[in-house]
């Protein structure tokens, strides 16, 4: 069970473009089992010990969805709908700055990743009371091969050290806050050093001290991306039922 003495805030991040959908309607609010996409992981935070969510969307949706999507549910756990940045360490950043400052451990969760749920967020605030700093993913099944810049594979690492990264990632708020602050300073220096920012672990081992834990999530625990992701998502829907 979780110790909810601690302190804890999701960041939700829903302010990407989903341009890999090829939808007029953002992936985010694309309907899955007659419900907006974004509505699932806001219910799985709204159902666990998270005490309160922040909800990062573009600026020219948060009127539509607190009006649409929010309104109705009747929240109680979202603190703030902030709007995103041009990327999504911008938006995990802006994220941060609007969580409560007694915060102790953020969780960083990604908007298109409908099936988070109670056992993956508990093994996560396990860890992260253990090591400072976690991300959620899972083992992978297949063989993995790196490319060099002309398409032949070059290296193949190996499986049993390799994994799937998800989300939530999870760190102590005021550790996370204060990288990314330093992202912020630093952002075209590492730009020019050919270092891209893709996850909120990448900055913490490129600008932290701490190790990050790989935590196990699950298999089901998918990003929605394309619509073959819709067709899978349905699928894992009606197993769970």
């Amino acid at each position: 069970m979780a110790d909810l003495k601690m302190k804890t805030t999701a960041i939700v991040l829903a302010a990407g473009s989903g341009s890999r959908m090829k939808s007029n309607v953002k992936k985010q609010y694309m309907e899955l089992e007659g419900k907006p996409l974004i509505l699932y992981a806001l219910e799985a935070f709204e159902k666990s010990f998270i005490d309160e969510i922040i909800l990062v969307l573009p600026e020219k949706d948060i009127e539509y969805v607190s009006r649409e999507i929010i309104e109705p549910q009747s929240f109680k756990k979202i603190k703030a709908v902030v709007a995103g940045g041009n990327t999504r360490y911008h938006s995990v950043r802006l994220g941060l700055e609007a969580c409560s400052l007694n915060t102790e451990a953020v969780f960083i969760h990604d908007g298109a990743r409908p099936f988070v749920d109670s056992d993956i967020l508990e093994r996560a605030l396990s860890a992260v009371k253990t090591y400072g700093a976690c991300v959620v993913g899972m083992p992978v099944k297949d063989t993995i091969k790196l490319a060099d810049k002309d398409g032949f594979a070059e290296k193949t690492p190996d499986r049993d050290l390799t994994w799937l990264i998800q989300t939530p990632q999870v760190f102590l708020y005021p550790e996370i806050l204060e990288l990314y602050e330093e992202l912020a300073k630093r952002e075209n220096e590492l730009l020019a050093a050919n270092i891209n920012i893709t996850d909120d672990a990448m900055v913490m081992e490129t600008l932290g001290n701490r190790r990050v834990k790989l935590v196990e999530g699950s298999y089901d625990n998918i990003k929605i991306t394309t619509p073959d992701d819709i067709n899978l998502a349905e699928s894992i829907l009606k197993r769970k039922k």
